[in-house]
């Protein structure tokens, strides 16, 4: 880990501004600010979430009287971008991926009446720049980790075992969030000829729109193969269980009404939005394929040429606006067209 000042450089970064700041010291009446003196990263045991602290600058012009704030920068290496926040405070917690860089960056913003009530920021920065402490030149121990939140009911969590690890390596997965105070194993592992492949929550309660923090690793001390660390939010894994009683209905004119009603459960209904897979068989024996999106449970389709058979099947997910990324769910039952009762 080193601390070190370096020239402020170009970088992409997502900052909101919140306030106006002044950057080049002879607009603001001569006052030089200095970036913080050091920067420590404070690894609590929570699988990523770490503490980070500054110390103020060695002098602020002899200007103690002044407010004084501080815009922190982080690279989140699970979104793969720059993300900042400005605070009156010394200490800000920050979620990293473990398995990467940890870099961050301080400078120093002074305001008040000392500059005309704008804010002048450090021209530098103090930097930290922290390697981890396993890089696991094999890869990770795991690989293909993935959680379901199968039907908003409960987490299945899955991997692979890398094919270098040692055959009778036992692994552990530990996972912590905001509402516990220390990291916790996994309540149920998943078993497939007495190896480990993933992991149950059945019956244990994990929160919503709140970083989940997982680790799997093994009882080796050496580092060839990283441990795997991860982050996500539970209600953006959520697979929904497969449409309930797709009804197909015959009209009068040779019209036909698909109808279906949304899982069992605690998925929202109007949080879903559908898929309509329409398969014709012609009489040549040829498929015809066609998905249809659609935000209702119902859909009405002009005459068909009943020469040959329509069949319909469905599936669901959340929509953008309930979850950032969802799975698809199973297709429900297969229903033909066989001309019955009408609608």
């Amino acid at each position: 880990m080193k601390t070190l000042m370096a020239n402020k450089l170009a970088h992409s970064t997502s900052l909101i501004v919140l306030l106006v700041i002044c950057t080049k010291q002879w607009h603001c009446n001569g006052i030089q600010v200095d970036p913080p003196t050091e920067i420590k990263i404070r690894d609590h045991g929570q699988l990523g979430h770490l503490e980070i602290t500054w110390t103020p600058p060695g002098r602020l012009d002899g200007i103690q009287e002044c407010p004084t704030r501080y815009q922190l920068e982080y690279f989140n290496a699970y979104a793969q971008r720059w993300e900042g926040i400005q605070t009156p405070q010394q200490t800000y917690s920050a979620q990293f991926d473990l398995m990467r860089d940890i870099h961050v960056k301080v400078y120093t913003l002074l305001g008040g009446h000392c500059t005309n009530n704008t804010w002048v920021k450090s021209l530098n920065y103090t930097e930290l720049v922290q390697k981890p402490t396993c890089t696991g030149h094999l890869g990770n121990i795991v690989e293909n980790f993935t959680c379901v939140f199968e039907n908003m009911k409960h987490l299945i969590c899955k991997w692979h075992k890398n094919p270098k690890s040692p055959t009778n390596l036992p692994l552990h997965m530990y996972y912590w969030h905001k509402e516990l105070e220390n990291t916790e194993e996994c309540p149920q592992y998943l078993l497939i000829n007495g190896v480990r492949i993933g992991c149950s929550f059945t019956g244990k309660r994990l929160p919503e729109f709140t970083d989940v923090n997982f680790c799997v690793n093994g009882s080796s001390t050496e580092c060839s193969l990283g441990p795997m660390y991860t982050s996500l939010q539970i209600q953006d894994r959520v697979k929904p269980d497969r449409a309930n009683k797709p009804i197909l209905k015959t009209g009068p004119q040779g019209s036909v009404k698909l109808t279906w009603q949304k899982p069992d459960g605690n998925v929202p209904e109007d949080c879903l939005e559908w898929e309509v897979l329409h398969d014709k068989k012609r009489l040549d024996g040829k498929k015809e394929l066609k998905l249809i999106p659609t935000m209702q449970t119902s859909l009405i389709f002009p005459p068909m040429n009943m020469h040959g058979q329509n069949c319909f099947r469905v599936r669901s997910k959340l929509h953008r606006y309930c979850a950032r990324k969802s799975f698809w769910s199973e297709w429900s039952l297969r229903k033909c067209d066989t001309g019955g009762s009408n609608f």
